[in-house]
């Protein structure tokens, strides 16, 4: 019997705290009406909130409306795992995709981020968990100790050896005791953060610059022209720029669905358990994760829990960002669950406190774009792949120099430059991206039982590789 604090649901553990902790204020007032602004901002996640911020502090006379479906941080942003790093973990993959000079440019960007969010999340007055200890990748099973020779080996051939270090078994467990942890690999960039408390501290700054906000707003039409118009239930916003900052629901957008498909994640919260975590030695605040491609990612909150996420929940038809199973799914809630009693038994006792999931919009190399709808003023950010708290800093900086007309160091980015592959039509984009899910899966955890699993599921997770896509390939 399952209890009812693991079955997945909203809102998000993180956004219920975080709104607790800022006193349960009321949302910001839906827009009515007609209003005329510079730019129009739809999204009151990460991206549109590091948008508006970025264009303030660049032309702070500029006149910002911004619009959220919901209340700002109630999307991805206050559902994530809150772990805060670049693109340093992701240098062999970028080296093979978009070539070794690209790849560092990425993860120096992603550096440039870190620093730009360290310094928002600790000015005085903030109080957003950051915490700032550096990540630790875990070989969990035999078939992912070669994976730490390649982070190593492509951090050395680029001539940045210090980004990617290999631990011992010994070494590792300085960091946390587990009987499932074989090696390792520390990567210095890496911080944790409370990311609804992020969010909505995002939101405060903005309002703070003289930004608008409504929410409880969506946009039910955009008509692009000179000026754009960005129509909503009770009211439209006349601009000159608009940025779409929506996240999954651009999926369905026809200019970015060949390049983005909507994947899910699933992640739990425990009750605290200090004690536990003393006993495991895991006195730091370094993030974790193993290395499976559908990654199983853990951190510690300031008061003692554990979240514990899982990168395998279902995959929506046509980029549906509203599909049920993205939110819902008991199964992959489990696999979450499995997950934290396997890869952390000293916390076997522990009970779970919430359970949810949300909707990742990956793309077609596993790295996000920004761009400006051709003949539009119209820009957007998609395809943050399950990374987006850093990357977010980076799509922020980007529309700002996309919006305000700038060529700079953020737009001359492969992030903003490079071709992108597409993704094969639906319905075999759906049908196959689920038959490979299912074999990766069953790879995956036939490995950590140090077995094989059946041929028709190896013979599924291997059709990204026999085809040459960049996604889904273990």
């Amino acid at each position: 019997m399952t209890d009812k604090s693991e079955t997945p649901g909203d809102p998000s553990w993180w956004l219920t705290e975080a709104l607790q902790a800022e006193g349960n204020p009321l949302p910001a007032s839906a827009l009515s009406g007609s209003v005329t602004t510079d730019v129009a901002i739809v999204g009151g996640g990460f991206t549109g909130l590091w948008t508006a911020l970025a264009i303030k502090q660049r032309a702070p006379d500029t006149r910002i409306v911004l619009i959220e479906a919901a209340i700002c941080g109630a999307g991805a942003s206050g559902k994530n795992g809150g772990k805060v790093h670049g693109y340093w973990a992701s240098l062999p993959g970028m080296a093979d995709s978009i070539g070794p000079d690209s790849a560092l440019a990425v993860a120096r960007a992603g550096t440039r981020a870190q620093d730009g969010i360290r310094e928002f999340a600790t000015a005085p007055g903030r109080d957003i968990w950051w915490r700032e200890d550096g990540n630790v990748r875990v070989s969990a099973a035999p078939a992912q100790d070669k994976k730490i020779a390649r982070y190593v080996e492509t951090a050395q051939a680029l001539g940045v050896p210090d980004t990617a270090q290999p631990l011992s078994a010994a070494e590792v467990a300085s960091y946390c005791r587990s009987p499932a942890f074989r090696s390792g690999l520390y990567l210095p960039e890496g911080a944790n953060v409370q990311p609804a408390r992020l969010a909505r501290a995002l939101r405060r700054a903005a309002l703070d610059l003289g930004v608008t906000i409504h929410e409880n707003t969506p946009m039910t039409a955009l008509e692009t022209g000179t000026p754009n118009r960005v129509r909503t239930p009770a009211g439209e916003i006349i601009a000159r720029e608009v940025i779409l900052a929506t996240n999954t629901a651009l999926a369905a957008d026809s200019d970015i669905k060949p390049f983005v498909t909507v994947f899910s994640s699933y992640a739990l919260m425990t009750e605290p358990a200090p004690e536990a975590l003393e006993e495991m030695g895991w006195r730091g605040n370094v993030g974790m994760a193993d290395l499976r491609m559908f990654v199983h990612y853990f951190r510690k909150t300031v008061d003692g829990r554990v979240l514990m996420g899982s990168g395998s929940g279902p995959i929506s038809f046509n980029g549906d960002a509203t599909a049920p199973s993205l939110t819902g799914d008991l199964a992959s809630g489990q696999r979450a669950v499995r997950a934290l009693r396997r890869l952390l038994p000293g916390l076997a006792s522990t009970g779970v406190a919430k359970v949810w999931g949300g909707g990742i919009d990956v793309s077609s190399d596993r790295l996000p774009f920004f761009r400006t709808r051709p003949g539009t003023r119209v820009h957007y950010a998609s395809g943050y792949s399950g990374h987006g708290v850093n990357p977010t800093y980076i799509g922020g900086q980007c529309l700002a120099s996309l919006a305000l007309g700038h060529k700079d160091e953020w737009t001359s980015l492969p992030l903003c430059t490079r071709e992108l592959p597409r993704f094969p039509p639906e319905p075999f984009r759906t049908i196959g991206g689920r038959l490979v899910r299912r074999g990766i899966m069953a790879c995956e955890e036939a490995e950590e039982r140090e077995s094989i699993a059946p041929w028709p599921m190896r013979a599924a997770a291997a059709i990204p590789k026999v085809f040459g896509l960049r996604i889904g390939t273990r």
